[in-house]
């Protein structure tokens, strides 16, 4: 944690601190997992704000911290940072909470979320371990689930089933509402489970994750239930060449936009370019949306440990759609593949 913030305070001048009120940078910053809480980190201080429920827990998951009961009012909290300048998450901090900070200093509050996210883009061993280890359950749950597709089942139970086998593996919660779209409603990116029965003929999409010690997960494949007939089997395959054509390219100090144009160039020779409307992948870590992303607009250029998705997608509108993602980290040759599961196509 300590060089987390050591790289923050490169970042700060002498007469600024900045006050963190945001669930997952709390955790970065700190270890302390919880929402109830506040820290503020200067070049001489870090201190971390809660109450009397969490005293114990602070103590024990951030001992590098100085600690500070949130009933001391913030007032005198404030001039324990004896800074003048106090930057804020403008991403998290509500406007009512920000009028009360103001009304309790005179420091001048300036917005700093890009500043104090920054050390977050690159992942260190420790994180890209966690992360490893939520895929690897998930690569588990899509090979438990294929043996659970069958026509009849629903949507939502097949979601269930991921969700129950993941628990069981030790995964703290989902990363997000897992997706199983079948039939047309594959043709939907973003599909939440529904009561849905799968048909013989349908595409299945799953995309689904999980939290293991504070880390997401993410992946999505795949597969047709029964015998998949020509159009699907173009789509499919188009697809997976766009991933592919992808993945070649990634290595460190590439442009996010060529990443993102190598996987939808495939797509639009093939024919199909007004049917890939997302971006092609977003960073992964404590939240399961990060920075940097692969998009046509993205500015950024990779760097060795970025952790982020590679998801192109086909969606046909009264017909379904396929999209297939791997979780990789960005190496100085190229990438480390953290998903193992299989990505041709599967006839169940």
């Amino acid at each position: 944690m300590q060089t987390r913030i050591d790289k923050l305070r490169k970042s700060i001048n002498a007469d600024e601190c900045v006050i963190i009120s945001g669930k997952a940078n709390i955790f970065y910053y700190s270890g302390f997992r919880s929402e109830d809480a506040y820290l503020i980190i200067s070049q001489e201080k870090q201190i971390i704000i809660t109450d009397s429920r969490y005293t114990i827990q602070a103590k024990e998951q951030a001992p590098n911290f100085e600690l500070c009961d949130i009933m001391l009012g913030w007032e005198k909290i404030f001039k324990k940072a004896e800074k003048k300048i106090i930057g804020y998450e403008e991403n998290y901090l509500t406007a009512g909470m920000l009028e009360k900070f103001k009304a309790s200093s005179d420091m001048d509050f300036k917005p700093m979320q890009t500043v104090i996210d920054k050390p977050r883009r690159i992942k260190d061993k420790s994180e890209i371990k966690r992360i490893a280890d939520a895929e690897k359950i998930g690569d588990e749950a899509f090979s438990y689930i294929l043996k659970l597709i069958k026509p009849g089942k629903t949507e939502r139970e097949i979601a269930l089933e991921l969700e129950f086998f993941m628990k069981r593996q030790g995964a703290e919660a989902l990363s997000f509402d897992t997706i199983a779209a079948s039939g047309k409603r594959s043709a939907m990116p973003h599909g939440l489970a529904s009561g849905k029965e799968l048909c013989k003929g349908d595409f299945l999409t799953l995309d689904f994750g999980c939290i293991f010690e504070g880390y997401c997960s993410d992946m999505t494949r795949t597969v047709v239930i029964g015998k998949a007939d020509e159009k699907q089997k173009e789509i499919y395959n188009t697809v997976l060449q766009a991933q592919l054509a992808a993945l070649k390219t990634i290595s460190e100090g590439k442009k996010c936009s060529d990443i993102d144009a190598a996987a939808r160039d495939v797509i639009r020779n093939a024919g199909y370019g007004n049917n890939f409307g997302h971006s092609l992948g977003h960073s992964v870590g404590i939240e399961i949306h990060e920075m940097p992303v692969f998009s046509p607009k993205s500015t950024d250029i990779t760097e060795s440990g970025h952790v982020i998705t590679v998801e192109p997608g086909i969606y046909v509108e009264d017909f379904g759609g396929v999209r297939i993602e791997d979780l990789i980290v960005v190496t100085e040759n190229g990438i480390e593949n953290l998903t193992s599961s299989p990505k041709g196509l599967i006839e169940l």
